[in-house]
C-alpha cells in the first residue's frame, strides 16, 4: 500500500451557532478513518492494491462574527498562513450577515475559497449574485448539510486553493522567460521589419496587390477604415464608413477615432489595443459607435493588425446592426404580446360570463327594490364596479388584439382635431396643447373608436410625465415608409402611410425602461395610479391595424411616438348613419337559449320571460337539438353560445338547426371574439359580445327578431 502526499489546509468557520463549529470541526476532524474505509472499500469492490487517498489534515479556527472572521483572515495573511477555505454562515446578528462578510473578505483575500451556509431564507442564489457577483470560489451549502458533502467540500476547495498558488506561481516564472523572450524577439523583429520594408518598396508585385486591396477596400458595402497605430489617426475609410458616422472624407480622414467622438465607451480605444496585444485579431466584438450627429448605432466591431510601410495600422471592420436588433427586439415584443395576448383573452372569456351575471342580476336587483334606498345605492356600486370591470376586460382583448375591429375609411387628421376639446379637459390648464395636421393627409381605413382610444392613452400617459406643466403637440401627416426604413419592423411593408405624431416636453424615459413600456402591467408610477395597460393597449391597437410604433425619448429631453398607418386606397366618406335600436325590448316569441355556464343562463332566462318571451333552456348543443325536435315550430329565434363542452360548438349548431328551419334568426355570444374562438359566424346572424348588460341583450334580441323575422313552417 502506498502512501500518497499530504498537505496542511487552514479552516476558518465563521458562524454565531457554537453548535455548527463543533459539528463541522467533528467532521473534518474525523476524516482521516472515513477516507481509510472508503478506499479499503473501493479496493475490494475492484480486486485493486489498496492505495490512500492524498487526505488534508485542516487547521481549524472558529469566529463567532463577522468583523472577528475578517480580522483573523487579516492576520493570517500578515502571519504568511492564509485561510484556504472559510465556511460562512448567512444569518449573525447582530453584526454584518454573510453576504457582507464575504465581501470584505474577498476585499481583504481574494483567493479565498468560501462556502456559504444557508437554509435560503435569506438570500436566493439571484440576490447572492448580484451581491456579490457570479465567482467560481464561491459554493453554497444547504442546511441541514451533509457530513459527507462537507467533508468534500473542505477536500476540493482546499485543493483548489493549493492549485491556484502553485499554478500562480508557475505563471509568474513563465511571464518572466515569456518576457525575456519578446525583448530577445522585439529586437530582432525590429530588423525583420526593415528588410521587408526594403523589399515590399522594391517589389511591383506587392504594389499591385495594395492595389486590388484599394479597390477591394473602397468598393465594399460594409464600413471599413484603417488606422495608424503609430498616430492613432484615420488614415482611410470606404464611402461606407463615411455614411455610417454622417460625416465627408474631409471630417473623418486624419483624424483619432477619439477626436470624432465615435466610441460611445470611454477609453474603449484603448481596450482595443490591449485586447490586441493579448491576442492576434478582434472577431464580432459588440460595441455602440457614435455618429457626427450624435447618433448612436450598435454595431460589431473586428479589428485585424497589419503593416505596412508606413508602419503598423489597423484594418477595422464595422458591421451596423442597429436595425437588426430593433427588428429582433419588436418580434420579440410581438411574441410576448400574443403569448400574453392568449392568457389574456382565456382569462377575459371567464370574467365575461361573471360579469354578464353580475350585470343582469344587478338589474333584476334594481327593477325589485327600487324603493329601498340603501340597498338600491349598493346595487349601484356593484353595477358600477361591474363597469369598470368590463372596461378593464376589454382593455385586456384589445391589447391582445381579441378586439372586435370595426374598421372604416376615415381621415386620422380629422379624428384628431376633432379630439382636441376634449383633449384640453383631460389634459388640465398647466398643459400647453398643440394640434396640427399636414394638408392632404390620405385615408387610412381603421376603427375610429381605437384611433380615439390611442390618442386618449397617449395624451394620458404624456400628461403623467408633466406633472409641472409643459407642452403636447400631435401632428398628422403624410409619409412614405421605404424599404430601408421597414426593415426595423417585422410585418409592415414599404408604402404610404399616414403617420401620427405624439410628443410630449416631460420627464422622459430611462434607457432602461425603454424596451417594456409597451409590455402589459409594466408602469412606474404609484400603486393606484395605472394599470400597467395604457401603452399596452396603444400597441395592440397599432398591430391590429397592421401599423407599427416608434419611441424617441431621454431622460429631462420628453418623449415622441411615431405612429404609422397603412394610406388606403379607397376614397373617404361620411360614416354611414347607425341604425337605431327598436322603441321596445319586449315579445312574446319563443326563444331556444343555449347556454352552459348555469349563472349567465338563468339570469338570460329570467330577463327574457319577464319581457313576455317563453324561453327553452339548453345547456349543451346536443340538448339542444333534442328540445329545437320538439318544438320546432314555436322556436323563433336561436340565441347560442359559440363555446360549449361537447363536440357541438354553437355555430354547428346554428348550422344544423337552419337546415331543418331556414331562415330562423340565430343570435350568437361568446367571451371570446369569434376569431379566437375559430369559427367563421354566418353572415346573416347576429353576434352580441359578453359581458352584456340586461337592456343590450333585451335589444339585441328584438332587434335580431325584427330584422329577420321568418313565416311560421308548417309541421312536416
Amino acid at each position: 500500500m502506498m502512501e500518497a502526499a499530504r498537505h496542511t489546509g487552514r479552516i476558518l468557520i465563521i458562524d454565531d451557532n457554537p453548535a455548527i463549529h463543533a459539528d463541522i470541526r467533528k467532521i473534518l476532524r474525523g476524516q482521516d478513518a472515513d477516507s481509510a474505509e472508503l478506499e479499503m472499500t473501493k479496493a475490494l469492490l475492484f480486486d485493486e492494491e489498496p492505495v490512500d487517498s492524498v487526505r488534508t489534515s485542516f487547521r481549524i479556527d472558529s469566529a463567532y462574527q463577522g468583523q472577528e472572521g475578517l480580522e483573523m483572515v487579516k492576520r493570517a495573511i500578515e502571519e504568511e498562513e492564509p485561510y484556504a477555505v472559510a465556511f460562512v454562515d448567512v444569518r449573525m446578528p447582530p453584526g454584518w450577515d454573510g453576504v457582507e462578510t464575504i465581501g470584505h473578505l474577498w476585499n481583504s483575500y481574494p483567493e479565498l475559497q468560501v462556502v456559504i451556509c444557508t437554509a435560503y431564507s435569506d438570500y436566493s442564489w439571484e440576490e447572492m449574485i448580484r451581491k456579490l457577483g457570479l465567482s467560481p470560489s464561491l459554493v453554497v451549502l444547504k442546511k441541514p448539510f451533509d457530513n459527507v458533502e462537507v467533508l468534500q467540500l473542505a477536500h476540493a476547495l482546499t485543493d483548489k486553493w493549493h492549485l491556484n498558488r502553485q499554478l500562480r506561481s508557475q505563471l509568474d516564472n513563465m511571464d518572466n522567460l515569456v518576457r525575456q523572450r519578446t525583448s530577445e524577439l522585439e529586437t530582432a523583429n525590429e530588423q525583420l521589419k526593415k528588410e521587408i520594408a526594403a523589399r515590399i518598396e522594391a517589389e511591383g508585385v506587392m504594389r499591385l496587390s495594395e492595389e486590388r486591396f484599394s479597390k477591394a477596400f473602397h468598393a465594399t458595402p460594409i464600413p471599413l477604415a484603417i488606422q495608424s497605430l503609430d498616430t492613432d489617426r484615420l488614415i482611410d475609410a470606404n464611402e461606407s464608413f463615411l455614411q455610417m458616422l454622417a460625416g465627408s472624407r474631409e471630417d473623418i480622414v486624419d483624424r483619432s477615432p477619439d477626436q470624432l467622438g465615435m466610441w460611445l465607451e470611454r477609453d474603449f480605444g484603448k481596450e482595443l489595443i490591449q485586447t490586441l496585444r493579448q491576442q492576434p485579431a478582434i472577431r464580432n466584438r459588440s460595441c455602440v459607435i457614435r455618429n457626427l450627429d450624435r447618433q448612436q448605432r450598435h454595431a460589431l466591431l473586428s479589428v485585424e493588425p497589419f503593416e505596412s510601410g508606413s508602419g503598423p495600422h489597423l484594418l477595422m471592420i464595422i458591421q451596423d446592426i442597429t436595425d437588426h436588433l430593433k427588428l429582433e427586439s419588436e418580434l420579440r415584443q410581438s411574441q410576448k404580446m400574443e403569448a400574453v395576448g392568449q392568457l389574456a383573452a382565456g382569462v377575459a372569456h371567464d370574467f365575461n360570463n361573471i360579469l354578464t351575471a353580475i350585470h343582469g342580476h344587478t338589474s333584476l336587483l334594481q327593477a325589485q327594490l327600487s324603493t329601498n334606498a340603501t340597498q338600491a345605492r349598493s346595487l349601484t356600486v356593484i353595477s358600477l364596479a361591474a363597469e369598470r370591470a368590463t372596461r378593464l376586460v376589454r382593455q385586456l382583448l384589445t391589447f391582445s388584439r381579441k378586439q372586435v375591429l370595426k374598421p372604416q375609411v376615415l381621415q386620422l387628421d380629422q379624428v384628431t382635431s376633432n379630439m382636441a376639446e376634449m383633449l384640453h379637459h383631460v389634459l388640465g390648464d398647466h398643459i400647453s396643447l398643440n394640434v396640427t395636421t399636414e394638408q392632404n393627409v390620405p385615408p387610412t381605413k381603421a376603427d375610429v373608436s381605437m384611433m380615439e382610444q390611442i390618442i386618449l392613452n397617449l395624451a394620458i400617459n404624456a400628461r403623467d410625465a408633466m406633472p409641472r406643466g409643459g407642452t403636447l403637440s400631435i401632428h398628422v401627416h403624410r409619409t412614405t415608409l421605404t424599404s430601408e426604413t421597414v426593415q426595423r419592423h417585422a410585418d409592415i411593408v414599404p408604402g404610404q402611410y399616414v403617420c401620427l405624431v405624439v410628443k410630449d416636453t416631460g420627464c422622459g424615459i430611462p434607457p432602461e425602461n425603454v424596451s417594456r413600456v409597451f409590455d402589459p402591467f409594466f408602469t412606474t408610477k404609484e400603486i393606484g395610479k395605472g394599470t400597467g395597460l395604457g401603452l399596452a393597449t396603444v400597441y395592440g391597437i397599432v398591430k391590429q391595424h397592421r401599423g407599427c410604433i416608434d419611441i424617441q425619448t431621454a431622460v429631462g429631453e420628453g418623449t415622441s411616438f411615431h405612429i404609422y398607418f397603412p394610406a388606403s386606397t379607397e376614397g373617404w366618406s361620411p360614416a354611414t348613419p347607425v341604425e337605431h335600436p327598436p322603441t321596445t325590448a319586449t315579445g312574446n316569441e319563443c326563444i331556444l337559449l343555449v347556454e352552459d355556464e348555469d349563472i349567465v343562463r338563468s339570469m338570460a332566462t329570467s330577463l327574457l320571460r319577464g319581457s313576455g318571451y317563453t324561453v327553452l333552456e339548453a345547456s349543451s348543443g346536443k340538448e339542444a337539438l333534442q328540445l329545437f325536435d320538439s318544438h320546432r315550430d314555436q322556436v323563433a329565434l336561436l340565441f347560442t353560445d359559440i363555446m360549449m363542452p361537447g363536440n357541438l360548438l354553437g355555430d354547428e349548431l346554428a348550422t344544423r338547426i337552419r337546415a331543418m328551419k331556414p331562415g330562423l334568426p340565430i343570435l350568437f355570444t361568446s367571451g371570446y371574439t369569434p376569431d379566437l374562438a375559430n369559427v367563421q359566424l354566418r353572415k346573416d346572424a347576429c353576434f352580441l359580445s359578453k359581458p352584456f348588460t340586461p337592456t343590450q341583450l333585451l335589444m339585441q334580441v328584438r332587434t335580431c327578431l325584427d330584422r329577420m323575422r321568418v313565416e311560421p313552417v308548417a309541421p312536416a
